[in-house]
């Protein structure tokens, strides 16, 4: 089920929505919102999947509202102008409603966003919340197996596979180290190496061109390639007394 926000500074156009929304079994209505000032304490408070979100409204459009976001939710755009479409695609829109909305349309987005949250969990993409929470899904041993960021040690690339080495354990899964490195949140999670990406938060130590964690009670060194060390003491510039 996916969590909705909806958003919108006409009360019949929300009363719309929410009797939509109350028609599908896949979705929650969490709030409803008349402007953007109110949709951003949502976010902030609640776990937000999709959010209807009408471009024309007072103080900051939905079209700039997205632009203040880091890590938007699904986004459907509702409007009575068709000029706004290609600004709403442009912030990569899941899809585009115009008023007076149809269930015929409404349903289809809502298809829409649901094949996407399935696909994104298929794939492995991470899911975030709010309260911290952050974990992902990747394929191993014909199963889905739930990995958390908090548990990660460091991951290591075998050509088309990789390795994660967690706390407890490890999993392997076929995937490339590019394709896990963008699901992994910047600042902590660090590339080091062609091979090997670590945890910052596991580090014990760097010395040379080596990094050391500790991996079930003993210390493993792990390289720094020479493409990436630049980067990699920067980061732990930031954080030296």
């Amino acid at each position: 089920m996916l969590n909705v926000l909806i958003v919108d500074d006409e009360p019949l156009a929300l009363d719309v929505l929410e009797t939509y929304i109350g028609q599908m079994s896949e979705l929650n209505l969490v709030k409803r919102c008349t402007n953007a000032l109110e949709a951003n304490d949502a976010l902030k408070n609640n776990d937000i999947d999709l959010m209807f979100l009408d471009i024309q409204m007072p103080q900051l459009t939905g079209i700039d509202f997205v632009k203040t976001l880091t890590k938007p939710p699904m986004i459907v755009f509702t409007t009575a102008y068709p000029n706004y479409a290609i600004q709403g695609f442009d912030l990569n829109a899941l899809d585009y409603l115009l008023k007076p909305i149809s269930l015929e349309r409404f349903v289809k987005a809502v298809n829409k966003a649901v094949e996407h949250a399935d696909m994104a969990v298929r794939d492995g993409a991470p899911v975030q919340h709010h309260d911290g929470q952050e974990f992902f899904f990747v394929k191993a041993d014909k199963k889905l197996v739930k990995v958390n960021f908090d548990d990660i040690i460091y991951i290591e690339g075998l050509k088309d596979y990789v390795i994660i080495r967690l706390l407890n354990g490890r999993v392997i899964t076929l995937q490339t180290m590019k394709s896990l490195e963008d699901k992994l949140p910047q600042g902590r999670f660090k590339r080091i190496h062609r091979s090997y990406i670590v945890a910052m938060d596991k580090i014990a130590a760097i010395e040379g061109n080596m990094v050391e964690v500790q991996e079930k009670d003993k210390p493993k060194l792990l390289p720094i390639g020479k493409n990436y060390r630049e980067d990699l003491l920067e980061l732990i510039d930031r954080n030296r007394l």
